[in-house]
Protein backbone atom coordinates (compact mmCIF):
# COMPACT_ATOMS: atom_id res chain seq x y z
CA UNK A 1 0.00 0.00 0.00
CA UNK A 2 2.70 2.38 0.82
CA UNK A 3 4.34 2.47 -2.62
CA UNK A 4 1.22 2.28 -4.16
CA UNK A 5 0.43 5.80 -2.44
CA UNK A 6 4.47 6.67 -3.31
CA UNK A 7 3.99 5.77 -7.06
CA UNK A 8 0.48 7.92 -7.18
CA UNK A 9 2.41 11.18 -4.99
CA UNK A 10 4.85 10.80 -7.43
CA UNK A 11 3.09 10.67 -10.94
CA UNK A 12 1.03 13.56 -9.17
CA UNK A 13 4.52 15.59 -8.54
CA UNK A 14 5.78 14.94 -12.07
CA UNK A 15 2.27 16.23 -13.58
CA UNK A 16 1.94 19.05 -11.81
CA UNK A 17 5.53 19.99 -12.38
CA UNK A 18 5.29 19.48 -16.50
CA UNK A 19 4.88 22.96 -17.23
CA UNK A 20 2.27 25.26 -18.36
CA UNK A 21 -0.04 24.17 -21.26
CA UNK A 22 -3.09 25.80 -23.38
CA UNK A 23 -6.41 24.57 -24.07
CA UNK A 24 -7.51 22.77 -27.62
CA UNK A 25 -11.20 24.03 -29.02
CA UNK A 26 -13.32 23.04 -31.95
CA UNK A 27 -13.72 25.72 -34.58
CA UNK A 28 -17.19 26.62 -32.90
CA UNK A 29 -15.68 27.29 -29.66
CA UNK A 30 -12.79 29.64 -31.38
CA UNK A 31 -15.39 31.58 -33.29
CA UNK A 32 -17.53 32.02 -29.90
CA UNK A 33 -14.35 33.16 -28.03
CA UNK A 34 -13.38 35.70 -31.25
CA UNK A 35 -17.10 36.77 -31.10
CA UNK A 36 -17.21 37.22 -27.54
CA UNK A 37 -14.03 39.96 -28.48
CA UNK A 38 -12.38 37.25 -25.31
CA UNK A 39 -9.03 36.74 -27.37
CA UNK A 40 -6.83 38.17 -30.26
CA UNK A 41 -6.13 35.71 -32.76
CA UNK A 42 -2.87 34.49 -34.08
CA UNK A 43 -2.19 33.40 -37.45
CA UNK A 44 1.03 31.30 -37.53
CA UNK A 45 0.67 30.23 -41.07
CA UNK A 46 3.38 31.57 -44.05
CA UNK A 47 2.42 35.26 -44.77
CA UNK A 48 1.37 33.74 -48.82
CA UNK A 49 -1.24 31.67 -46.89
CA UNK A 50 -2.23 34.47 -44.66
CA UNK A 51 -2.54 36.55 -47.62
CA UNK A 52 -4.88 34.24 -49.48
CA UNK A 53 -7.62 34.31 -46.64
CA UNK A 54 -7.35 34.77 -42.57
CA UNK A 55 -10.03 35.14 -39.64
CA UNK A 56 -10.59 38.89 -39.43
CA UNK A 57 -8.99 40.93 -37.01
CA UNK A 58 -6.24 37.83 -36.84
CA UNK A 59 -2.52 39.04 -36.39
CA UNK A 60 0.18 37.19 -38.89
CA UNK A 61 3.06 35.55 -36.52
CA UNK A 62 4.25 32.85 -38.71
CA UNK A 63 5.45 29.33 -36.58
CA UNK A 64 9.11 30.01 -38.04
CA UNK A 65 9.55 33.18 -36.09
CA UNK A 66 7.07 33.02 -33.19
CA UNK A 67 9.76 32.56 -30.70
CA UNK A 68 11.68 36.28 -32.08
CA UNK A 69 8.22 38.22 -32.15
CA UNK A 70 7.34 37.23 -28.43
CA UNK A 71 8.06 40.63 -27.45
CA UNK A 72 5.06 41.78 -29.37
CA UNK A 73 2.75 39.61 -27.06
CA UNK A 74 1.30 40.41 -23.99
CA UNK A 75 1.52 37.35 -21.69
CA UNK A 76 -1.76 38.41 -19.95
CA UNK A 77 -3.35 38.56 -23.19
CA UNK A 78 -5.62 35.60 -24.07
CA UNK A 79 -4.60 34.15 -27.76
CA UNK A 80 -6.52 31.43 -29.88
CA UNK A 81 -3.97 30.62 -32.12
CA UNK A 82 -4.30 29.00 -35.69
CA UNK A 83 -2.78 27.72 -38.77
CA UNK A 84 -4.30 25.50 -41.44
CA UNK A 85 -4.82 22.33 -40.27
CA UNK A 86 -4.30 22.29 -36.39
CA UNK A 87 -0.47 21.28 -36.48
CA UNK A 88 1.52 24.68 -36.82
CA UNK A 89 -1.15 26.06 -34.30
CA UNK A 90 -0.06 23.27 -31.97
CA UNK A 91 3.56 23.42 -31.89
CA UNK A 92 3.18 27.12 -31.57
CA UNK A 93 0.56 27.00 -28.79
CA UNK A 94 3.31 25.21 -27.01
CA UNK A 95 5.81 27.46 -27.71
CA UNK A 96 4.01 30.22 -26.18
CA UNK A 97 2.74 27.92 -23.21
CA UNK A 98 6.63 26.81 -22.30
CA UNK A 99 7.28 30.92 -22.32
CA UNK A 100 4.50 31.51 -19.83
CA UNK A 101 2.10 32.84 -21.23
CA UNK A 102 -1.25 31.72 -19.58
CA UNK A 103 -4.24 31.94 -21.89
CA UNK A 104 -3.64 30.05 -25.04
CA UNK A 105 -6.28 28.07 -26.84
CA UNK A 106 -4.94 26.24 -30.16
CA UNK A 107 -7.83 25.85 -32.84
CA UNK A 108 -7.96 22.56 -33.63
CA UNK A 109 -8.71 21.41 -37.34
CA UNK A 110 -7.61 24.85 -38.65
CA UNK A 111 -8.95 26.61 -41.16
CA UNK A 112 -9.32 23.88 -43.36
CA UNK A 113 -12.42 23.25 -40.70
CA UNK A 114 -13.30 27.21 -41.19
CA UNK A 115 -16.90 27.95 -42.22
CA UNK A 116 -17.04 31.27 -41.53
CA UNK A 117 -16.11 34.76 -42.91
CA UNK A 118 -12.41 35.49 -43.88
CA UNK A 119 -10.76 38.46 -44.92
CA UNK A 120 -7.71 39.14 -47.72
Amino acid sequence: MKKLIAAFLFVLFITGCSGDSYTDVSVDKAKELIDSGEVQVLDVRTPDEFAAGHIPGAKLIPLQVIESMLSELDKDEKYLVVCRSGNRSTEASGILADKGFKNIYNMTGGLNEWKFDLEQ
